[in-house]
């Protein structure tokens, strides 16, 4: 517990630091009815272990507080959680590569499809790629793309069907690791 209280208040001064140092790039941050420390309790109470990384975005235009967490066994989670309600609405499993038994069992798509189908709906730079596998096991890989016009948006497609599962997502602000 006084792991979770030391996250929460480093989290809360990074976000307070943060806001200020934005607010001079008038940086907009939409307003949302539960506070982080409530979604950063709600993360921990599904899953144990250590914050990593925290991002506030939004989806479908509604705010969303994502956590990285590193698990005690070695696992790392992402954990959303709606920023209006203080629930936790999605959780997946990282794993390190599409080679990873959990991905490959049933991925059918190869990364170069999925970056294609990922960039024909945002055209621009994939900054980043994450291989995950949802709470019901399916394997979907994560792209940060930088648009053109600078914007960095994600999406995720889902790697057995090659739809795309998440879009309209914009990230406001990332602490922690990459």
């Amino acid at each position: 517990m006084i792991e979770a209280r030391r996250s929460v208040a480093l989290l809360a001064g990074a976000v307070f630091f943060l806001e200020v140092g934005k607010a001079a790039e008038t940086l907009t941050l939409p307003t949302t009815k539960a506070a982080m420390e409530d979604c950063l309790r709600a993360a921990l109470a599904k899953q144990a272990g250590d914050i990593v990384k925290l991002e506030f975005k939004t989806e479908r235009k509604m705010p969303i507080y994502e956590f990285e967490i590193a698990g005690k066994d070695g696992k790392t989670f992402e954990l959303e959680c709606d920023a209006n309600r203080g629930e936790i609405t999605e959780q997946e499993q990282e794993v390190a590569s599409p080679e990873d038994p959990l991905f490959k069992a049933k991925a059918k798509l190869s990364e170069q499809e999925a970056r294609a189908i990922a960039q024909k709906a945002h055209p621009g730079e994939i900054v980043e790629t994450e291989y995950e596998i949802e709470a019901n096991g399916d394997p979907s890989y994560e792209f940060d793309i930088k648009t053109p016009a600078g914007k960095e948006v994600k999406l995720e497609v889902d790697a057995a069907s090659g739809k795309i599962v998440e879009d309209e997502e914009d990230e406001l602000y990332q602490i922690g690791r990459e």
